[in-house]
């Protein structure tokens, strides 16, 4: 909206001129100040007509001009160790990114600028100036274009008459994400002024920061992560097989390959990859990765800056002092699809991530602002307190479908899994061992027989436990969202505390377990000792080794695309030549619409409490507008 500070204010076709003090008695349009920007999100600046002026000075998810932080490291700039050669710190490396400084660093870089310009005044006088400036210190940066390229424009910075007259084009970049919307929410407005001889008039345009998401599985694999743990042939293989069903899915691009510093594998846990976006020329999508550590002390989460970070990928890290949480790995954060449910609409889809809620044990403050703060995906928590690593990937999962909804959930079924072993002892496979793998580097096999499992009465209880969780939780997912339960696939799957043949997990542990290695988590955060048994249950006073996958959690996969899906080898007991959970896992994601390719995690990750999703992590299509999405009401 256009203002003046001298003489009177006369509005005409939505433009607010200002009249001076020499007009006289007859009061007539002198001089206007009209800036306009993508307010409409088509990708374009409409100084002609008035599809970009409506709503100028108002920002909603649905309308209003949108820039970008623009956090990436477009010609690869940033150093990541000090001219002595040593390793940058952790604040030292987030610092460094495009919009650290005030030079644009060539075309890609440019093109991370939202777009504005000023309506052409051909009247004006030679001796007429302008400026713009952005109303929200230090959150955001302003360039002008001029012949020679695009050049910073500072407060003080004046446009020519000659400039006015042909009319501005200025680009826009913020300077960081949104972190705590209670002190910055995105929000900066740009004020355009001109002045010519006495009269100065202004119009003001308010710009919104596009938020930080993360990715759900209706978007499209296009690049998977691993980590590639030096001398160890085991995790060697594992990533030959997972770059085989990568190029098998369709996916193009190579598996990029992290190095997991500190022996830390859990690509999935150390970063969550998510993205920011708005309309460029020609109204295609224009985007830009963020990668965000998790809100953890962990080596390998230095990879967002030193390895990740490059032309079109940022990267953030939270604030504050980090710990070893648990429930702060990134394997802890799931994204539902778009949908709209009870008056409620999530476009862009809606985070879960688990918390404990008996030993009042949440995901960090730091991170959960952050994530609320963006105002797109608000977090929905599901209890994770019965399980030991406690993460919600470990029993739940969204998959595509090709349904008017466009989604349905994947969840862990224990009461199957049982059920599979109870047919087997009918039928006279009860001495049939209950798991099919080899030995492997760190020790023998389980030994246990279907017999021996279905006699354990500890392995009953875990299992009910599960499952009353696993329910539990879907009450939530069914409340929050509508789903029904003919769009619920049911995966068997099994659960155990460990105590089974005084081994964790069924036997064949590592030696060093997820629990126990320096990539491990807190798992009891109110003692010092890490090593102490988690209450699984959760409730108060109950002491138990943690709950995990006993055969290895298939819901624990990577979707590869809409029909290709990935899991962990099952290992279970080989009936006729057919291991019977390959068998049922495989049909069960066939009433989905996908076809299950295997690849073998036990000695790799299952033994340490994870599967083929803990250990990978997908970077997916950003091309949906996060303001419109395709649901059903």
């Amino acid at each position: 909206m256009a203002t003046g500070v001298a003489g009177a204010l006369i509005g005409t076709a939505g433009v607010v001129h200002a009249v001076g003090p020499a007009a006289g008695p007859a009061a007539r349009a002198a001089l206007t100040a009209d800036l306009r920007a993508d307010v409409d999100r088509d990708g374009s600046v409409d100084i002609t007509g008035g599809s970009d002026t409506p709503g100028e000075n108002v920002w909603t998810r649905d309308r209003g001009a949108v820039m970008l932080p623009n956090i990436d490291d477009d010609t690869k700039r940033c150093p990541v160790r000090t001219a002595q050669g040593k390793p940058l710190t952790d604040a030292e490396l987030a610092k460094c990114n495009d919009a650290a400084d005030t030079v644009l660093n060539g075309a890609s870089d440019a093109a991370d600028l939202a777009r504005l310009k000023t309506v052409p005044l051909p009247e004006v006088s030679d001796g007429a100036y302008g400026t713009a400036v952005v109303l929200a210190k230090d959150r955001a940066r302003l360039f002008v274009k001029r012949a020679n390229g695009w050049t910073h424009l500072r407060p003080t910075d004046r446009l020519t008459a000659a400039e006015l007259r042909a009319g501005v084009e200025l680009g826009i970049e913020a300077t960081d994400v949104i972190r705590n919307a209670t002190v910055w929410d995105g929000q900066a407005i740009v004020r355009f002024s001109v002045t010519d001889s006495t009269t100065t008039v202004k119009d003001d345009v308010r710009m919104g920061t596009a938020p930080v998401l993360t990715h759900h599985h209706r978007q499209k694999a296009q690049e998977v992560l691993v980590t590639a743990v030096k001398g160890e042939k085991l995790q060697e293989k594992f990533v030959k097989d997972l770059e085989r069903e990568v190029k098998a899915a369709g996916i193009t691009k190579p598996v990029r390959k992290l190095g997991g510093a500190g022996g830390d594998r859990w690509a999935q846990d150390f970063l969550e990859p998510g993205y920011v976006s708005m309309t460029g020329p020609g109204g295609k999508p224009h985007a830009m990765r963020v990668m965000i550590r998790s809100a953890q002390d962990r080596k390998a989460g230095r990879e967002v800056f030193e390895k990740l970070r490059g032309k079109d990928i940022g990267a953030v890290q939270m604030s504050g002092r980090l710990g070893w949480n648990t429930l702060d790995s990134m394997g802890n954060l799931e994204t539902i699809p778009p949908y709209a449910h009870g008056g409620k609409e999530y476009p862009a889809g809606r985070i879960i991530m688990g918390h404990q809620p008996d030993a009042r044990n949440r995901p960090a403050k730091s991170m959960s602002t952050f994530l609320r703060s963006q105002g797109a995906q608000s977090p929905l928590l599901l209890d994770t307190a019965w399980l030991g690593v406690g993460h919600v990937d470990e029993f739940v999962q969204f998959l595509p479908a090709a349904t008017e909804r466009g989604w349905r959930i994947g969840v862990a079924d224990p009461q199957a899994g049982v059920a599979l072993l109870r047919k087997a002892q009918k039928d006279g496979h009860g001495r049939a061992k209950m798991f099919s793998v080899p030995n492997g580097p760190e020790g023998q096999a389980p030994k246990q027989t279907i017999d021996e499992v279905l006699k354990n009465r500890s392995f009953h209880a875990d299992n009910k436990l599960a499952t009353e969780r696993i329910e539990a939780n879907l009450r939530i997912l069914k409340n929050e969202t509508g789903i029904t339960d003919a769009e619920i696939i049911r995966i068997p799957g099994l659960y155990s505390r460990g105590d089974m043949d005084g081994s964790v997990f069924g036997g064949g542990r590592a030696k060093l377990s997820r629990l126990d290695i320096d990539t491990a988590l807190t798992f009891d955060q109110a003692g010092p000792d890490r090593k102490q048994p988690f209450a699984a249950s959760g409730r108060a006073g109950e002491r138990a080794w943690p709950t995990g996958a006993y055969v290895p959690g298939a819901v624990n996969g990577v979707v590869l695309s809409d029909s290709r899906y990935l899991a962990a080898k099952q290992w279970g007991p080989v009936i006729q030549g057919k291991d019977i959970f390959g068998e049922a896992v495989s049909a069960a994601y066939a009433r989905a619409g996908f076809t299950t390719r295997y690849i073998d995690d036990w000695y790799t990750y299952h033994v340490m409490s994870g599967e083929v999703h803990c250990g990978t992590n997908t970077l997916r299509d950003t091309s949906q507008p996060w303001w419109k999405g395709t649901w059903r009401s």
